[in-house]
């Protein structure tokens, strides 16, 4: 299987982001990334995307927004340019979004009906092609040298089918992802076959259908915000969209996805690796917490949160 495409939806403004989000997508909020540079949130998930070896990317994105987006990157390379010249970061920064404004192609999701909606709005870009699908609202920072989503890429290449990233997760957050069960394979202990997905299950459902040999005790397979797929899902996209199949009121995903594990191979891989959901509470200070710990700038932040720490401590020892 050769990637070269990759889809990253965000028609969404995201709530946990207001007030700032009511101004300017979410992704193009910055954060300083393991290289040092500040960057928009966009960059970071679409440099995943090109570092693990994706050519063209498609934004799904809301009515009206390819040209804002389009400004904005053009707008933040030229004032580097000229606000910072003779400078090395400020040139390799403006050389990158430069650089990425010609990989990027942008789709339309003209009404907000779901994730699954959102993926077949992309179909045209994808051409019957398989592609690597991100969410804009992670990012992922990997415990080894290969990034998160390259992980996925070289299991999905070497095995011909879809794989899916997952993430061991303890059971209180399950309500916020795809859960799935399966069998793990002999010959990998990471790699899973894939039998069922419910979308953000409550533990007793989870209890009942969704247990997985081999996991630690209250814990089980949640979806990494990372996938691999093969051209069939777009057709079964394309079938619950034109039948009007929606689950929780909206055309899902996972309505898809479990339709391919009944069609044909589709795996799940443990990624070495995190994932920072920039949504939830205090998700960006994570983000930017681990993209630092991963980076240039480690020993830098090591010591800024010892003595944040030391001096919190000592004021509440005088209080």
């Amino acid at each position: 299987m050769q990637l070269s495409k990759a889809v990253i939806t965000a028609a969404g403004r995201g709530p946990g982001q207001y007030p700032a989000s009511d101004n300017v997508q979410r992704t193009m909020l910055p954060v300083v990334d393991r290289d040092g540079l500040t960057k928009p949130v966009l960059q970071v998930i679409a440099e995943e995307a090109i570092e693990s070896g994706i050519e063209e990317i498609c934004v799904v994105v809301a009515p009206g927004d390819e040209p804002i987006y389009r400004n904005q990157f053009r707008k933040y390379a030229a004032n580097l340019r000229s606000g910072f010249r003779g400078m090395d970061w400020a040139r390799e920064q403006a050389d990158r979004l430069e650089q990425l404004d010609q990989r990027l192609r942008f789709a339309v999701q003209a009404e907000a009906q779901g994730y699954g909606h959102a993926v077949w709005c992309a179909r045209d870009f994808l051409a019957g092609e398989p592609f690597l699908l991100l969410l804009s609202d992670h990012l992922y920072v990997s415990n080894e040298p290969r990034r998160c989503a390259r992980q996925l890429i070289d299991l999905a290449s070497a095995e011909e089918c879809s794989v899916s990233a997952v993430q061991a997760t303890r059971e209180h957050l399950i309500h916020q992802y795809g859960t799935l069960t399966g069998r793990r394979l002999a010959q990998r202990s990471d790699v899973y076959s894939i039998d069922e997905i419910v979308e953000k299950p409550n533990p007793t459902l989870a209890e009942l259908r969704l247990h997985v040999p081999g996991l630690r005790a209250g814990h089980y397979l949640c979806f990494f915000g990372m996938h691999v797929l093969t051209p069939r899902v777009l057709d079964v996209l394309d079938h619950l969209v034109r039948s009007d199949v929606r689950e929780l009121g909206q055309i899902q995903l996972t309505t898809a996805l479990n339709e391919l594990a009944r069609g044909e191979r589709y795996l799940a891989l443990e990624t070495r690796g995190s994932r920072f959901n920039l949504g939830a509470k205090f998700g960006v200070i994570e983000a930017q917490i681990a993209l630092a710990m991963a980076g240039a700038d480690r020993e830098r932040i090591l010591a800024l949160l010892a003595g944040s720490l030391a001096l919190f401590e000592q004021n509440a020892q005088s209080s």
